[in-house]
């Protein structure tokens, strides 16, 4: 079998286990964070009405990806308080809890989110 399609069902199972252990509400939604290569992407998701609540990327903003990160912890904080949503669940996806996605969950926690 190819190399990238067992790498992509790896990815998947991993996604999925932690998936199952998380489902984000109307008042508390599911913090999802999706990482490329040169971008990051934070998603506030309503998992009951099946529809995302707000969205934040990097793309416009200069620095390291590690402070570009933060940065889209903080706005997603920011956008997150503008609809009255103080607390939130975590979905890291299928990453590490360390370097970006880390940094992003910092920078909600610092913007005010409660996880």
């Amino acid at each position: 079998m190819n190399k990238n399609i067992i790498k992509n069902k790896q990815k998947q199972r991993r996604q999925a286990r932690v998936r199952a252990k998380i489902h984000g509400t109307a008042t508390r939604p599911r913090l999802s964070v999706f990482r490329s290569l040169q971008y990051i992407y934070c998603q506030l998701i309503d998992d009951d009405a099946g529809k995302t609540v707000a969205t934040v990327n990097d793309k416009k903003s200069k620095g390291k990806k590690i402070e570009k990160a933060k940065q889209v912890g903080l706005d997603i904080a920011k956008v997150a308080l503008a609809a009255k949503i103080n607390s939130v669940i975590f979905d890291r996806g299928s990453y590490r809890y360390h370097g970006r996605i880390k940094a992003a969950a910092d920078g909600a926690r610092e913007g005010g989110l409660k996880f």
